[in-house]
């Protein structure tokens, strides 16, 4: 198993990138999440990754964070969610709201993520509810404007802004960052708009 991928960023794309190791060149499907959080191309990266292994493809999947690889991994034990699915969920959400969410039965949030039906996000609740109950994120998730209605609110507002789904929601975690204290959405939204 590739626990950890480490060299030069060759290539780039959202969901595509070339991670070169000693002159070897390795294809990995990386979230939006990770992809924001990559160094320009020519630059050190290191990532955490996942072997996903078909009778026909060996793909590799890399995670800037370990929670990313988690919740991937324990996502793949839902019957009729693949890579495709689980990679579509990190990139619409961070792993602690994917948490948050499911062990909630938040099932109607869970529709955001593309691919994600009513009955699928119904299963998901089901059958992770109590696995990720169990999984502890702590240490990578940022507090403050992730969490809760006035959060959800802003990301709404500022997709219908012209944001892309990531773009806001880093822009909502600077605020996060710079004003943990903030909760509604209007403040939410106003940090936002000023600081990014």
């Amino acid at each position: 198993m590739i626990e950890r991928l480490g060299g030069k960023l060759l290539e780039k794309r959202p969901t595509e990138i070339v991670v070169d190791v000693q002159q070897v060149g390795y294809g990995l499907l990386v979230p939006t999440s990770t992809f924001e959080a990559l160094p320009a191309v020519g630059g050190d990266v290191a990532l955490f990754t996942y072997l996903h292994v078909r009778e026909d493809v060996l793909q590799l999947y890399g995670f800037a964070t370990r929670n990313e690889r988690t919740v991937f991994r324990i996502m793949l034990a839902v019957s009729g969610v693949g890579p495709k699915l689980a990679l579509a969920a990190l990139s619409s959400m961070r792993p602690g709201e994917i948490k948050r969410h499911v062990t909630s039965g938040d099932a109607g949030f869970l529709t955001r993520i593309p691919g994600v039906g009513k009955k699928t996000a119904e299963r998901l609740v089901i059958e992770l509810r109590d696995r990720l109950a169990k999984v502890d994120l702590g240490g990578e998730e940022p507090s403050g404007a992730s969490v809760g209605q006035g959060a959800a609110d802003a990301l709404a507002a500022l997709e219908a802004l012209g944001y892309s789904r990531a773009g806001a929601e880093k822009a909502l975690r600077n605020v996060a960052r710079q004003h943990p204290d903030v909760e509604t959405a209007e403040e939410l939204i106003r940090l936002a708009l000023r600081d990014g």
